[in-house]
């Protein structure tokens, strides 16, 4: 072989192997003090990574592939993730307060005990992710796919949850206050002991829902699908349910209200001092 080629048939094949080598001192393995003093790695393949406990303010991550990589701990407020791919990446204990993952790939991803206060979570893929006890407060997700989503204990206060796809969602004990769910759909959710005061459910699904226990003080259910609804010990105190539809008179007799619910013509509820509420 001419040893003036062994060059560019070594360069060609680093070239072609540098995709399955991140994560081994390739030229697309980035470690964690060049991301640092970066301020980020937009584009970057960082699969598989390990960046517990980075600390950026206002990193640049956009498209940056994150699949399964260990981001545990960091603080990455105001973070540009848009586009990027997170599925199954471990993000929980960290804070992501005001950051961009608009139509992020999250599939799968653990952001347990987290702060995404104020986040952008628009179109992103958020099926079976874990949002458990993480505080989502004015977070934006609307049009977000939250299919099997897990948000147990979760703060959404103040959230826009408009458009979203909920279905078979877990957001037991959930506090929700003044939250917007117009539009979505919370077909099968357990949406139950949850704190939704003022919160808005118009034209949403929320047949064969769980909503047990929950405080729906003032809310507005203008629109919204209930039929099949469980609705045990369910507080409609001041809340609009008069253009609700497949609400059932059995299904209103386990619930309670006051006289400033509205409710479809026809359907009683009993009042919630009366009913022990």
């Amino acid at each position: 072989m001419n040893l003036f080629k062994r060059p560019l048939i070594v360069a060609a094949l680093a070239c072609f192997l540098s995709p399955f080598l991140v994560g081994s001192g390739s030229v697309a393995a980035q470690d964690f003090e060049t991301v640092m003093e970066d301020g980020g790695c937009p584009g970057c393949n960082l699969v598989l990574g390990y960046f517990r406990e980075m600390d950026i303010v206002d990193a640049d991550f956009e498209g940056t592939i994150f699949r399964e990589a260990d981001l545990k701990d960091s603080i990455l407020e105001r973070a540009n993730f848009s586009g990027s791919d997170l599925r199954r990446a471990s993000l929980e204990k960290g804070s992501y307060r005001g950051a961009n993952f608009t139509s992020a790939q999250m599939r799968g991803a653990d952001l347990e005990k987290s702060d995404l206060a104020g986040a952008i979570l628009k179109n992103a893929d958020l099926r079976d992710a874990d949002f458990g006890e993480s505080d989502l407060s004015g977070a934006d997700f609307s049009g977000a796919d939250m299919r099997y989503t897990f948000l147990r204990r979760a703060i959404l206060d103040g959230a826009n949850l408009s458009g979203v796809k909920l279905l078979k969602a877990d957001l037991e004990r959930v506090t929700a206050q003044r939250a917007d769910f117009t539009n979505a759909n919370m077909e099968e959710t357990d949406f139950s002991r949850v704190n939704g005061m003022a919160s808005i459910y118009s034209k949403a699904v929320l047949t064969f829902s769980n909503l047990s226990h929950s405080n729906f003080t003032e809310a507005d259910f203008s629109g919204a699908r209930l039929g099949g609804a469980l609705l045990r010990g369910t507080n409609f105190s001041g809340a609009n349910l008069g253009s609700a539809s497949g609400l059932l008179p059995e299904q209103l007799a386990l619930a309670c209200g006051d006289e400033k619910t509205r409710l479809p013509k026809g359907l009683e509820i009993l009042n919630c001092s009366k009913a022990g509420q």
